[in-house]
């Protein structure tokens, strides 16, 4: 009798335990098993009085004389035909000592079973991947004779049910199947996934197809001419401009096909924009044959014809980005963006992210699958730099999903002249994505057809699951980094190998010659076509007069500008106060059953006092107003950062939980009919790539209001390639405007080194030609105006906020409802001391500082009764005040003495941004400085030092006289 139907080695476990079972009752098992052991019993097979193993191994524990006897094994009551459950497999395991032999069926399966799981989980790294090496021979666990598997047994019958198809299968079929999978042009890892019906379904589509893709002629055309416009390019722009930085793509030009089919795959599930973000390896290949920039402006950036149109500014022609629109071949319409990218390639990952999820917002495309992106990465980096990382774990993330990217790595298979085996220490440059439940591809680049079977899998995995996916597309470099580099310095024995291969388009053509799908000829005419159609583009670049410029502002960004601030008239940002009290009522209304926490009553209690007046705005309040009058006003607020829900400082309380439940109430969803939505996220710890991520966000929605707020100020310094490369430069460098605000809690309060300076000196060394807004305002008004202007007006800068942490609850740090109806963002804030001619007629001193030094500044005023000395503040940084300034200080006496006062040390702040951009005069007077000593560190870490510090400070500034500048 055979066994029952299913069986096989990851059903051992259930199995033995039956058979104890019946040996203790037969009568216990069902019909069908009883019969089959009472046939192994009868035929000898099975010796009825062998319980347990001959040789046991040694306590764990002493000699195990105190140890209970064990317990019977559990026996649950599953048919036979049910599948098992899984075990971990050994290969080649040979029966166990003294345990009861197994049927020769039994020992066959498992044997086949274990083969099963070790090409799944081990095949990968035995395929032939790599184009410039043979694979690996196999080790004994996928080897017939290693697995315990004779000639004899090839042609037996198996059980299949663990794998896609038949019932059953010949061993020879089994195993054919699973190499073929497994070890040929394609390998996966996929087994590190938890998920087991993921797993199950990724197994079924590869195993099924035997990982490879049946293509029609037309298809294998379609990727010939790609491969053949790839390597056209190439030698062509190497052929014109010999030597010329371009990074060529030579030897991966199967990354164009890939491309291809991978446009025209995702735009079938539904997909109406592609985000690609991509560093330079063959990024003017992909804009040529991809993206669709004209060949004529690609020719004209290398022939540099227009010096004077770039001076000081502009980039590299390999940095560029470009959008248009795709077509496919079913008549779809897909827009294709290509983000500007900078030297510090991996970054692009979480702005282009970003992107994309302001794009599906806008269309509330929940799905998630309207906007794809897709990555374009170099080994070396993707295995090398941390904002990798950061961008996958932002990945699954409510906040950052974006259904799933594409990441294709261009496996070189070496950096600038560094070797793996210098440059990761683990097996692919890609094992820092098994960090995400998703499968990882690597396939040969040089055969196309593998290529677009991954791309297949990858996208259906993708769209199904809404997950990141991977493909390493093993290829090489034909040249050096770049063209006036010489590889063979450094891997001479390598590029002898690669300068003797031929373009993949040559391997491919051969492989359709061979199948006898397309003519010599047909191919040489696409090659003669598409060089002269370079050679007439090439004609075009060098005669036309018009000057190559990044494409202009248009759809969503027809509304807004760039430039200078003085150019654009200021909005009214005040808001009625009817308005204002109605929002902050509507933000203490909870639902009835709703458990606040005690503390927050309190909380809810000022909320409401301030609505009907009895309390000043606070700066929590006045920046919750500023998002309920945004969003009623029919523009969307988005914020995020470390601990922001509630807030650093315990101060916004965005996001309350109900104390009993656990569940959530966001009462700024809550302000008005019909408003935008108010999203307030908690970040990952992560400053780099969720800066990047919310400034990539504000690339695609300059009509909403987009906040990043860093948990200390100091931290910013985590994210300075976002800020130097993409934030501060992006004007200038590709005509990209961002409308971003980023806040940064600053201020000496004796917290520490790393808890005081959010480094105002860092972003004025930054700023030229209006690239950026910097701005310290000292009242909620002030920030509730600043917030509001930063969406009313047409102009779009990033806008750098120093935001209290004391102030916070300082008790004179308030403001009226009537300030926020009316009123704008005040560049300089008068003294409120003096609000006569007379007042200001007796001032012999006048002290300008910013943020919160003029709430210690004039606490000592009060405190000493002095009254000849004025303070202002200075509340915008850059663009600088200067007219502003000279408007308040003419209204003091000539002879007044002008001083600085800052918190920060000499050799920080704002103290040599003032003295490059006012020199020693301000307003005509003599400028002097007050500041703590120069200093490697922001500031002490002891609380008493910094009190003694501040108090020094403080009294320096009204005493006599005042120390040298």
């Amino acid at each position: 009798m055979s066994q029952p139907a299913q069986l096989h080695s990851l059903s051992l476990d259930y199995v033995e335990a039956l058979l104890a079972q019946y040996r203790r009752d037969p009568t216990s098992l069902d019909d069908e098993w009883r019969r089959y052991f009472d046939s192994l019993t009868a035929a000898g097979e099975l010796d009825a009085g062998a319980m347990e193993p001959s040789i046991e191994p040694p306590p764990l524990f002493g000699n195990g004389a105190s140890m209970p006897a064990a317990a019977p094994p559990r026996v649950h009551q599953v048919p036979p035909s049910a599948p098992a459950s899984p075990r971990p497999a050994s290969a080649a395991d040979s029966p166990r000592t003294g345990a009861a032999p197994l049927t020769a069926d039994i020992e066959l399966q498992r044997r086949v079973d274990d083969m099963i799981r070790n090409y799944r989980i081990r095949g990968h790294l035995f395929a032939d991947i790599n184009p410039l090496r043979n694979p690996p021979a196999l080790p004994e666990e996928l080897e017939l004779e290693g697995l315990g598997i004779k000639e004899s047994d090839l042609e037996r019958t198996v059980s299949t049910a663990g794998i896609p198809g038949a019932d059953t299968a010949t061993v020879r079929e089994v195993w054919e199947r699973m190499r073929d999978t497994y070890c040929q042009y394609i390998s996966a890892e996929f087994m590190h996934i938890d998920d087991l019906e993921v797993r199950s379904w990724l197994q079924e589509r590869m195993e099924i197809s035997r990982n490879r893709v049946h293509l029609s002629r037309s298809e294998q055309v379609r990727i010939l001419k790609k491969l053949i416009d790839a390597t056209v390019f190439e030698e062509f722009i190497q052929k014109k401009y010999l030597g010329a930085k371009s990074f060529s793509l030579e030897g991966a030009e199967s990354l164009i096909p890939l491309l291809d089919l991978a446009i025209e795959k995702v735009a079938a599930q539904g997909a109406v924009e592609i985000v690609f973000g991509m560093s330079h390896r063959g990024r003017l290949n992909v804009l040529a044959n991809i993206i669709g920039k004209p060949t004529r402006d690609i020719f004209r950036e290398f022939e540099d014809l227009d010096a004077e149109h770039y001076t000081g500014g502009g980039d590299v022609k390999y940095h560029m980005g470009h959008s248009s629109d795709w077509t496919t071949d079913q008549g779809r319409r897909v827009h294709l963006s290509l983000s500007f990218n900078p030297s510090h390639l991996e970054f692009i990952n979480p702005v282009a992210m970003g992107r994309v999820r302001a794009k599906q917002d806008r269309i509330r495309n929940e799905l998630r699958d309207r906007g794809v992106l897709f990555l374009i990465h170099g080994d070396a980096a993707f295995a090398g730099e941390g904002i990798v990382q950061e961008s996958l774990n932002l990945s699954q993330l409510p906040a950052y999903h974006i259904g799933g990217a594409l990441h294709v790595v261009v496996n070189n298979q070496i950096g600038f002249t560094t070797p793996p085996e210098s440059s990761r220490s683990n097996t692919y440059c890609t094992d820092v994505a098994k960090m995400l439940q998703v499968p990882i591809f690597h396939v040969n680049g040089e055969y196309p057809e593998a290529v677009a079977q991954v791309v297949n899998v990858a996208l259906d995995f993708r769209q199904r699951y809404r997950r990141d996916v991977i493909i390493d597309l093993y290829c090489y470099r034909r040249r050096g980094h770049n063209e006036g580099d010489e590889p063979a310095f450094t891997q001479p024995i390598l590029y002898d190998g690669i300068r003797a291969r031929d373009p993949v388009r040559v391997h491919y053509l051969e492989h359709l010659l061979e199948l006898g799908e397309i003519k010599p000829e047909e191919a040489e005419v696409h090659i003669q076509r598409e060089e002269k159609r370079l050679e007439g583009a090439l004609a075009t670049a060098r005669r036309m007069n018009e000057k190559t410029s990044p494409q202009a502002y248009d759809g969503v960004w027809n509304a807004f500008v760039g430039g200078r601030a003085e150019d654009i008239p200021e909005p009214a940002t005040g808001v009625p106060e009817a308005k204002l009290r109605g929002y902050l009522k509507r933000m203490v209304e909870l639902p009835e059953d709703f458990n606040l926490h005690r503390n927050l009553r309190r909380f809810i209690a000022g909320r409401a006092e301030m609505a009907e007046g009895k309390r000043p705005v606070d700066w929590a309040a006045a920046e919750a107003l500023a998002f309920a009058a945004t969003a009623d006003s029919g523009q969307r607020v988005r914020m995020s950062g470390q601990d922001c829900e509630r807030g650093t400082f315990s101060q916004r309380h965005s996001v309350l939980h109900d104390r009993v439940t656990d569940e959530n109430f966001r009462p700024l969803m809550n302000v008005a009919e019909n408003q935008e939505p108010i999203e307030i996220f908690n970040s990952p710890l992560s400053e780099a790539g969720v800066l990047g991520f919310e400034y990539g966000f504000s690339l695609d929605y300059p009509d909403g209001l987009v906040i990043w707020e860093a948990q200390f100020g100091d931290f910013v310094n985590a994210a300075q390639v976002i800020i130097d490369q993409f934030i501060t430069s992006a004007e200038d460098k590709w005509n990209r405007l961002s409308g971003l605000v980023i806040l940064l809690p600053h201020g000496f309060e004796g917290q520490g080194p790393e808890h005081s300076s959010a480094r105002i000196e860092r972003w004025l060394l930054l700023a030229a030609e209006e690239n950026v807004h910097i701005v310290y305002p000292s009242t909620p008004a002030q920030y509730f105006h600043l917030l509001r202007r930063q969406v009313e007006r047409a102009l779009r800068k990033p806008l750098i906020v120093f935001t209290p942490k004391s102030l916070l609850r300082r008790k004179e740090v308030g403001s009226d409802l009537a300030e926020l109806a009316r009123g704008s963002y005040q560049p300089v804030l008068p003294d409120p001391a003096l609000t006569t001619d007379e007042d200001r007629a007796r001032i012999r001193r006048i002290l300008i500082c910013s943020g919160k030094a003029f709430y210690d500044l004039d606490a000592h005023r009060r405190q000493t009764g002095t009254n000849d000395h004025a303070i202002l503040r200075m509340e915008q940084f850059y663009p600088a005040p200067k007219q502003a300034l000279d408007e308040v200080l003419a209204r003091f006496p000539a002879d007044a003495e002008v001083r600085w006062v800052q918190e920060e040390p000499r050799n920080m702040g704002a103290w040599s941004y003032l003295r490059l951009n006012f020199g020693f005069l301000m307003g005509g007077r003599p400028l002097s400085g007050i500041y703590r000593p120069q200093s490697a560190s922001p500031a002490t870490g002891s609380p008493s030092s910094h009190k003694l510090e501040q108090q020094e400070l403080v009294e320096s500034a009204f005493a006599e006289p005042v120390k040298s500048a």
